[in-house]
């Protein structure tokens, strides 16, 4: 299969994607550019194991790398000290709460360092992902503040978690532990995390082949995405997944 920058055609034009396999091998995973943000082509990439990830001033740049790191639900590594935390209860936790704190937050707008790859446009991409269903946060509270979050885009029974931010320390890893708690319930089998990290690993993500990935990802994506109901704007207290190790 030939290997190159593969360019798409402009918002408006039919909505395609070359397939992951055609992406290239340095930079890792790069596939296609161009295109626009529009729910249909971004959720037709997800579906198809792809992602946009680019910077302020470069054109939109769609991803497949190989290997991919997800985390199953039921390995994720929650340690003695965030045990500690969370019996504590000193946090709660809730689902599509405030969407918009949560991708404010991961874009560290109030941070006077720039650099995110979260720009205004995928901002805007975003919400309207979550207006319509696809996208959702996980909120962490500790005395009626935003603390920290997540959000991400579900399809069948997979997150693509997209970005985290905490404020204080462990906030974010909170908010994986209860999705990663709380959605196995509803079919959700895997979370996307996209790119290798020492962060990561020591949650117990692991790395797949492309080739695995999209197998499991075809699996997924034969599920019901969870409903609404599983959406809860309740707070809850957080507690670890029972098969935590």
């Amino acid at each position: 299969m030939s290997r190159g920058l593969h360019w798409l055609g402009p918002a408006g034009s039919p909505v395609s994607f070359p397939p992951p396999q055609a992406a290239l091998r340095e930079p890792n995973g790069l596939l296609a550019a161009g295109g626009d943000l529009s729910p249909q082509r971004l959720l037709a990439a997800y579906r198809r194991g792809i992602f946009p990830w680019y910077e302020e001033g470069q054109p939109i740049l769609w991803w497949s790398p190989d290997p991919r790191t997800v985390i199953l639900p039921q390995e994720l590594h929650v340690s003695r000290r965030l045990r500690r935390e969370l019996a504590r209860g000193s946090f709660t936790a809730s689902f599509d709460n405030d969407f918009g704190a949560v991708i404010r937050g991961c874009a560290r707008l109030d941070d006077p360092e720039p650099g995110t790859w979260i720009t205004p446009e995928m901002m805007t991409a975003y919400g309207r992902l979550h207006a319509l269903g696809h996208a959702h946060s996980v909120e962490t509270w500790r005395d009626g503040m935003l603390v920290g979050g997540l959000y991400g885009v579900s399809l069948g029974g997979a997150f693509f978690a997209e970005s985290m931010f905490s404020r204080v320390s462990n906030a974010s890893k909170i908010a994986l532990v209860h999705l990663a708690a709380a959605l196995p319930a509803h079919g959700l089998r895997m979370i996307d995390c996209q790119l290798p990290s020492a962060h990561l690993a020591r949650l117990g993500a692991r790395n797949l082949s492309r080739r695995d990935f999209l197998a499991l990802l075809e699996e997924c994506l034969s599920e019901p995405s969870p409903g609404p109901d599983c959406w809860s704007r309740e707070r809850v207290e957080v507690r670890p997944p029972a098969a935590s190790h």
